[in-house]
């Protein structure tokens, strides 16, 4: 039988040298995947199951006082009841430290005591329910209500990841069943909302929402689980307060009675407040959140086809495009050109603010590119960005362009024409407005419109033949003139009408020939 003594001193492993281990270090490795391997609601689930531990041990010590309380009527045989209602081993017994000088301690020096005590007094018994009592069920409350407020608030935020993480996997799955579909067959057309360089990009979006809910979540967490410490100290001085205040109650009692008591209360004071904490975090350092990883960022983390070749850019960069209303003028906008072939335009080159989808799609295979006027370009296509409902509501229109410089121009107008022929580009452009395509013609000074170099050659071989030259197939009679000199190979002009040329035939020539030898006559 032990006498009350002071608390021993103890000293308390560090935090800082537990954080090491497997697992942690298999946690750090797996922070630059998109998708970490870990449950966001496992260190919850842990702390939650701690709470309900505390729990059990309140109440059970709740119903050592209780049970105490009822046999202070009786002798001995009815003091057997004290000994049952501590006999069984405490719930998740495991989060306590089974080393002496911790709760599990405690446990065992009151079955221990429970063995002598025999007789007990109605006033004892009337003081222990008015007293004791009321202080555990107010800690027993406190403890509920800490669990509640732990499950309410992290299983909110523990959803939120597994959202955001599903959001982000399905996306990430979606750009390699692409990826995969655009080097199986690149000619062929690749549906707007399928552009792995649209699909990166949303990933990108995704990604950085993923993030941030998985770095709001850890720091719900660490604020809770830094809480712990504190309220399990006042978990443990409560129940130190309880049981002084039960002592006092039955010293009334036989010396011997006192004496066990005396015991128990001792036993209860040598606990440090965060002996039961610090000996739960050594042994489950490996689950906890740990306070000193730094928190996740965007940087570093990769997925699948990330640097894909479908997914970079063949040209991109700013260039204004006149309104479809002429009183509007030119406005500013981000255009890509893909290795799917499409001219995507954005408002701008953010993909965090919003998702990036794009304001205008036109898949330049289906297009028709005019000529080249100093900055200014036009293409004539049908926007795709709508989906297959709102496509068939679209019409060709001619959508005209002007870049910052006339190199940016020649640049941009021949990604552009390479990818309306089919051609493939072995590897992306530098962002516009820096020139990284090299020109295919130069810029004439003169004012005939473009002759291409396809119908050039046609143009020679009826020449040779004897035959007059055939007009473009794709030259409109309003927009082109023929070219007054014979040269066969003409370079891009300025003109002040429309570059797109859709005239099957070569009668509109020979009638803007009769108009300019009018002019020169008159």
């Amino acid at each position: 039988m032990s006498t009350t003594t002071s608390p021993a001193e103890f000293k308390l492993p560090s935090r800082s040298g537990t954080v090491s281990s497997s697992i942690t270090r298999r946690t750090s490795m797996s922070e630059d995947e998109a998708i970490p391997n870990t449950d966001s609601s496992e260190a919850t689930n842990l702390l939650l199951e701690r709470l309900r531990a505390w729990k059990h041990m309140c109440g059970n010590l709740e119903d050592y006082i209780s049970v105490t309380a009822k046999i202070q009527k009786s002798q001995s045989k009815d003091h057997e009841k004290i000994l049952k209602s501590v006999s069984d081993p405490l719930r998740e017994g495991h989060h306590f430290s089974s080393s002496a000088g911790g709760v599990t301690g405690l446990f065992e020096n009151i079955r221990n005591n429970s063995q002598g005590m025999i007789n007990m007094y109605l006033e004892t018994e009337k003081n222990l329910r008015s007293g004791v009592l009321p202080t555990l069920d107010r800690l027993h409350k406190e403890i509920k209500n800490k669990s509640k407020e732990l499950q309410t608030g992290a299983s909110k935020g523990a959803k939120a990841v597994e959202k955001a993480r599903q959001l982000t996997q399905k996306h990430i799955e979606l750009l390699g069943q692409n990826s995969a579909s655009f080097d199986a067959a690149a000619a062929n057309k690749i549906e707007q909302q399928h552009d792995p360089y649209l699909l990166r990009r949303g990933i990108n979006h995704r990604l950085n929402k993923q993030v941030n809910e998985e770095n709001s979540h850890r720091q719900d967490i660490l604020a809770v689980q830094n809480s712990f410490q504190q309220f399990e100290a006042h978990v443990l001085q409560t129940i130190q307060g309880a049981l002084e205040q039960f002592f006092q109650q039955v010293g009334g009692q036989l010396d011997r009675q006192r004496a066990m008591y005396a015991d128990i209360l001792s036993t209860a004071q040598r606990i440090p407040p965060d002996f039961e904490w610090v000996n739960f975090v050594v042994s489950n350092d490996a689950t906890l959140v740990n306070p000193d990883s730094p928190p996740r960022t965007f940087s570093s983390i990769t997925f699948p086809n990330q640097e894909h070749r479908s997914t970079q850019a063949l040209i991109e960069g700013s260039l204004e495009r006149r309104s479809r209303a002429v009183i509007k003028g030119y406005s500013t906008g981000y255009y890509v050109v893909t290795p799917a072939r499409y001219l995507h335009e954005f408002k701008d080159n953010d993909d965090f603010r919003r998702d990036p989808a794009p304001e205008l799609s036109l898949y330049l295979p289906d297009c028709v590119v005019g000529a080249i006027d100093g900055v200014k370009f036009n293409v004539k296509g049908k926007d795709v960005s709508s989906g297959k409902v709102g496509n068939a509501f679209h019409t060709s229109t001619e959508l005209s362009f002007k870049a910052h410089t006339p190199a940016d121009a020649e640049q941009w107008w021949s990604v552009i024409k390479d990818a309306t022929r089919g051609l493939t580009v072995s590897s992306p452009t530098v962002t516009s407005p820096i020139a990284s395509v090299a020109p295919s013609r130069s810029v004439s000074q003169h004012s005939q419109p473009p002759i291409y170099s396809e119908k050039e050659k046609e143009a020679e071989k009826e020449k040779e033949a004897g035959l007059p030259a055939a007009a473009s197939p794709i030259t409109d009679s309003k927009d082109f003139a023929p070219s007054p000199t014979s040269q066969p190979g003409l370079s891009r002009t300025a003109s002040t009408a429309s570059h797109f040329h859709t005239s099957p035939g070569g009668s509109a020539v020979q009638e803007n020939q009769q108009k300019s030898e009018k002019s020169e006559k008159s």
